[in-house]
């Protein structure tokens, strides 16, 4: 299995996700009007876990592909079926949501609420979706610009990670993950100098598959073109010769090599 969750969680209803929701929202508020909005987001799951039967605190997501293992924690779980992420934070942004849905596609539920107990007002929103692992292991792969560079075999590598754990999850474990397949970060995070008119300005630290090629992983749907070109700037002041692309969208994983 390449995602364990270590707890007996359920998958419920719209009905009575609301229903738990409501309930474990209602201990929040109190705790927020109680506690005001300043302490540690662990001081708000504690009180909670105090105050409410049936809560369950950092439960664990085990995913393993290979060689690479990482272990993910659910904030809290409310009677084995709802799960929330709650941030001490000023504002939710898109990569809170993506962390939630990360957590939902793992464990093959369909609801979880994000909670932000920082502002004034606490901020809570649900996520939601309805992708299975059946959905997001169909997906089309284009590789007609893609060269295999050093000795680890790359494309064949990732696509068979895909097939396991499937597309949609946050860009970091698919970075991770590839990052331990080449050696490890010690290994393969390197500082590459930068270049302008033939002086070196600074240094900036790239993932290398090998000493002169870079790795790219991104998990965009639109405007391609305009990364690449980005991309293709970055690499004509840098030693590199290549950065190998792979981009992750739900249903079409793009492998590409830019050369200089």
């Amino acid at each position: 299995m390449p995602a364990v969750v270590r707890s007996s969680l359920r998958q419920v209803d719209d009905g009575e996700f609301s229903d738990a929701a409501y309930l474990v929202m209602g201990h929040l508020f109190d705790i927020h009007r109680d506690f005001g909005r300043f302490f540690d987001e662990k001081i708000y799951k504690q009180e909670l876990a105090r105050r409410l039967p049936g809560i369950e605190l950092e439960v664990p997501i085990e995913v393993s592909f290979d060689s690479f293992r990482t272990t993910y924690y659910i904030d809290i779980v409310y009677s084995g079926s709802a799960p929330f992420e709650l941030k001490a934070t000023e504002h939710l942004s898109g990569r809170h949501r993506a962390q939630v849905l990360n957590y939902l596609l793992l464990c093959e539920l369909e609801h979880a609420k994000l909670v932000n107990v920082r502002p004034s007002a606490v901020e809570h929103e649900f996520v939601n979706t309805t992708l299975k692992t059946s959905d997001r292991t169909k997906f089309k792969t284009h590789s007609l610009g893609w060269i295999e560079l050093g000795e680890k075999n790359l494309r064949e590598w990732f696509s068979a990670l895909l097939s396991d754990l499937g597309t949609g999850l946050t860009m970091s474990l698919y970075v991770e993950a590839l990052t331990q397949h080449l050696g490890g970060r010690q290994q393969v995070v390197q500082p590459i100098e930068i270049v302008s008119a033939g002086h070196v300005i600074g240094w900036q630290p790239f993932r290398l598959v090998q000493t002169d090629v870079a790795f790219k992983i991104t998990t965009i749907s639109r405007d391609l073109p305009g990364f690449e070109a980005h991309a293709r700037r970055m690499l004509a002041h840098t030693r590199l010769t290549a950065i190998q692309w792979i981009n992750v969208d739900l249903d079409e994983v793009l492998f590409k090599t830019l050369q200089k």
